[in-house]
Parts: structure tokens; sequence; C-alpha cells
């Protein structure tokens, strides 16, 4: 299993390498991120926000995502992930429910807020009651809502996760 291994460098200097690689063809931002079981690439991704039009395409997701699919499975329990920088709250939010083992990561936060992208709105915004925050959300249908969970309850069929 992966937290029996110590941290590979290599494998954080391959992200790093992905995330200066989007920038230099101009593919997308610069982020990069592999996914490891066993000492061996199962998965990585570079930052392709702008060039897929796709807001959650951060490299720590599309990594997930090529991981999943190589191990046909939505659970990477062993599986480590290194990405050139923090993940931000989405891509950590993706790493729980991937259940990956560990995170590594060469640049903070703060490093990624010096060069233009900053996460500490959405820090600050997930910390406020749900009433405060910028982004209106408002409970609508909840009765008729309730018929899919109910469903999923009752079903034979259900894969837990």
């Amino acid at each position: 299993m992966a937290t029996n291994s110590a941290p590979n460098p290599e494998f954080l200097r391959r992200a790093i390498a992905l995330a200066t690689e989007n920038v230099r063809t101009g593919r997308g931002g610069p982020f990069g991120a592999v996914v490891v079981r066993d000492g061996r690439i199962v998965g990585e991704g570079a930052n392709g926000v702008t060039a897929t039009n796709d807001a959650t395409a951060h490299a720590e997701v599309v990594a997930i995502r090529a991981a999943c699919r190589e191990l046909n499975t939505f659970v990477l329990d062993g599986c480590d992930l290194y990405t050139s920088c923090e993940p931000c709250p989405m891509c950590l939010a993706a790493s729980y429910w991937a259940r990956l083992e560990r995170v590594f990561y060469a640049c903070s936060a703060g490093d990624a807020a010096r060069a233009g992208f900053d996460d500490a709105f959405l820090y600050a915004e997930f910390r406020k009651p749900q009433a405060e925050r910028a982004l209106p959300a408002t409970q609508l249908l909840r009765d008729e809502g309730w018929t899919s969970f109910a469903a999923w309850i009752a079903s034979p069929n259900k894969i837990e996760y």
C-alpha cells in the first residue's frame, strides 16, 4: 500500500513537468498532477479549464478521473496524489471522495495566490453561514427531491460509496 512507501520526488517532478508543459503549449494553467499506486503512475493530468471550457478540469480532478478509469474503480485507496500545487478546495474534496491515501504538493496556496490563483475567497465563503455567502442557494421541492433518496434506500442494486 502507498502508506508504507516513502514519498518519491520523481512523481512530484512529473507533476511539475506536466504543469510547465501545459503553460508552454498554451493548453492551460500551471497545474499538473499524477496519481500513483504501488510505485506506478495510474493517472495523470494537467489543468484543462480554458482548453475544455470545464471549470472542474483542474489537474488533480483530471488525474483522479484518469486513475479511476485505469483502475476501473471509483475508490483510489492505496493511491497517492502528487500535485504541482497545494490542492484548491474542490480538488481537496475530490481527493477525499476518491479516498486517496496521501497528497504531496510542491507549491503552496500562497504561492498560487502570488501567481494570480487565489482560493482565499473560497475558504472564507465556506466558513460563512449559507445565507451570508455570495452565491445564493435556496432549497425547493424537498419532498419531491426525497423520492430519489427513497429509491436509493430501497434499491437492492445500489453500489454504496
